[in-house]
């Protein structure tokens, strides 16, 4: 079996490393806001070439933190709209509902399946207040018009990064491009933690500090509490953890690449659609297919002993959660959740099996 992530394989590449930095905590008797924290938080910053990096516990709390801090700030009201692709990952719709913002609907470019910027500026409003780009499955969104639309229109960008840690955008990495970045380490992400974690990147000192005392319940000094905050801490043990592995990011990316090429060049079969090729803005976090037989496919190659995921097949606006926007119809969005299939595609993949991954998708008819 081909396992989809390999979780176990991947995290023994970093063995002994992993341990000695656990044990290290462990002995600290340290295990929040400690120095692990700060180094990871300067590590990351300057890996990304930002002025700040906050670890807050997961990806979510990072986007929620960054729209609540600018509420905070008086930069964006309660009731203001936020612009999200339709085919994200519901944690982004979250963020902005929390907030009791508006989220506002835009469908991605079939090729790349990010937001597509020609469709941003008839969803602006009066209300319309930020921004948020997702950088889907790893690519870069096309950023230069957003950021151009973003100061047309006086507006925030907040870019979802929870699958692109690492991708660089016209010589820039992700994270330092806008207003503000938010950051998943989730395990199964390109830099992933041993657990829950996340991060906020901005050049923005005042918002960074503002995010920092919102995560810590609303405090910078203990007992004394500027807002009502949340308890959204990135943990010691975490921190450390990642601190090994953001070494290793760049070739594990590489390594993801290579796998991708392989793909694009040889995976041949006419019932396939492959995702556009770019390999300069993509980190390959997931290698979406497309086929209309998607179902078929996921049992054919169950039954080749190769393991895949669907990301994802009900759009958020489709949701009971969001049943208020359940009427809403967004074709190329409705068509690409009814034909993805993510393929295995990780730095821990061996030769034979993505050699095997490809006959089999090959044979498939």
């Amino acid at each position: 079996m081909i396992k989809y992530l390999d979780l176990k394989r991947i995290t023994d590449t970093y063995q002994p490393e992993l341990n000695e930095a656990a044990t290290r905590v462990i002995d600290s008797g340290w295990f929040l806001l400690g120095n692990e924290v700060k180094m990871f938080e300067s590590e990351f910053s300057s890996f990304c070439g930002v002025a700040h990096c906050v670890g807050v516990a997961n990806g979510l709390d990072a986007l929620r933190l960054v729209l609540r801090a600018w509420i905070e700030l008086g930069y964006i009201n309660e009731g203001d709209e936020v612009i999200v692709p339709a085919n994200t990952y519901i944690a982004t719709v979250l963020a902005v509902s929390d907030n009791n913002l508006v989220p506002v609907f835009v469908e991605p470019d079939r090729e790349s399946m990010n937001i597509n910027p020609d469709l941003i500026t008839d969803a602006i409003t009066d209300k319309t207040r930020v921004i948020i780009p997702v950088h889907l499955y790893g690519r870069m969104c096309d950023m230069t018009p957003i950021l151009a639309i973003a100061e047309e229109y006086n507006l925030l960008v907040l870019e979802d990064a929870a699958q692109s840690h690492g991708a660089v955008y016209k010589g820039k990495r992700c994270g330092a491009i806008s207003h503000a970045t938010a950051f998943s380490f989730y395990p199964g992400k390109n830099l992933g933690a041993l657990g829950d974690g996340g991060a906020v990147t901005t050049n923005d000192s005042e918002l960074a500090e503002t995010v920092r005392q919102l995560a810590n319940y609303g405090s910078s000094k203990k007992y004394v509490n500027i807002f009502q905050g949340l308890n959204s801490r990135l943990d010691e043990i975490q921190a450390a953890l990642l601190r090994v592995k953001l070494p290793f990011l760049d070739n594990d990316n590489e390594m993801r690449r290579r796998i991708a090429a392989r793909y694009l060049d040889e995976i041949t079969n006419p019932l396939i659609t492959l995702p556009e090729e770019c390999f300069e803005d993509n980190v390959y976090h997931i290698f979406p297919v497309r086929c209309y037989d998607r179902y078929l496919l996921a049992d054919y190659r169950g039954d080749k002993g190769i393991k895949t995921l669907t990301h994802y097949p009900i759009p958020s606006y489709k949701q009971f959660a969001y049943r208020g926007f359940n009427s809403l119809t967004f074709p190329v969005t409705d068509d690409i959740c009814e034909t993805i299939l993510s393929i295995p595609l990780h730095q821990a993949l061996t030769e034979d099996e993505v050699s095997y991954i490809i006959e089999s998708i090959n044979e498939y008819v």
